[in-house]
């Protein structure tokens, strides 16, 4: 018996109206995204940005609900209003989503946390470490030979289960290796330890996690970039 699940949306109620000082720092075209938490404050707070000369736009998430919504998985489904704009400000505490904003595209990041009134930009750098790494987990996929598959069957993870026919055919693509399917609902990184003849992981799950790079017992991939790698 499946238990339903009920997704309820929660609202911040703290001021999201930026200190002057902070305006000053901002570029003039801005695309501004938020957590779902401050999804009512973006008119206000393009309204005073707007009055202070500054020209905004909403950042498009293919599978957001809402125009300026930005969920932490979906970096690569990114679209702006506006080509041209300077940068992206983003309302809300933590970095996970806009650490998302800075590996979707090649913008500077401004994160405002309502709750602290602190502004701060994110650099490039962190984003150069991820891609390093990356690249680092494709060298390790190729020269494996017994690569373990991560899947799991946990509520949400939807492009999990519509990819299944591509994730099992990985064994026709690269018939030189040998592929362990693992599958969970919850995936622990502690149990993965549990297979030391695995030379590499590939993640089917949420791609973001392999921003826990560090926590995995070995080089991990997402299934995205050994698909684009099987069709090159």
């Amino acid at each position: 018996m499946s238990m339903k699940m009920l997704f309820i949306e929660t609202k911040a109620k703290a001021d999201v109206e930026l200190p002057q000082k902070a305006i000053a720092k901002l570029p003039k075209r801005l695309c501004l995204a938020a957590s779902v938490q401050f999804m009512e404050q973006l008119p206000q707070l393009r309204q005073q940005l707007e009055k202070y000369g500054k020209e905004t736009s909403l950042l498009k998430a293919r599978h957001s609900k809402y125009p300026g919504q930005v969920l932490g998985c979906g970096y690569s489904r990114m679209e702006f209003d506006s080509p041209n704009t300077d940068a992206f400000l983003y309302v809300g505490d933590g970095l996970f989503h806009p650490e998302a904003l800075l590996l979707g595209s090649d913008k500077d990041i401004y994160v405002f946390d309502p709750f602290t009134k602190g502004l701060r930009k994110l650099g490039r750098a962190w984003a150069e470490r991820i891609r390093k790494k990356e690249k680092g987990a494709m060298l390790a996929f190729l020269h494996a030979d017994r690569v373990g598959v991560l899947i799991t069957v946990k509520p949400g993870q939807l492009g999990v289960q519509v990819a299944l026919k591509q994730i099992f055919s990985l064994r026709q693509r690269f018939p030189e290796k040998k592929f362990y399917y693992l599958i969970c609902d919850s995936i622990d990184f502690a149990q993965l330890a549990n297979f030391p003849f695995i030379q590499c992981f590939i993640n089917t799950a949420c791609h973001r996690m392999i921003d826990d790079y560090d926590k995995f017992p070995k080089p991990a991939i997402n299934i995205e970039e050994v698909l684009k790698l099987a069709r090159a």
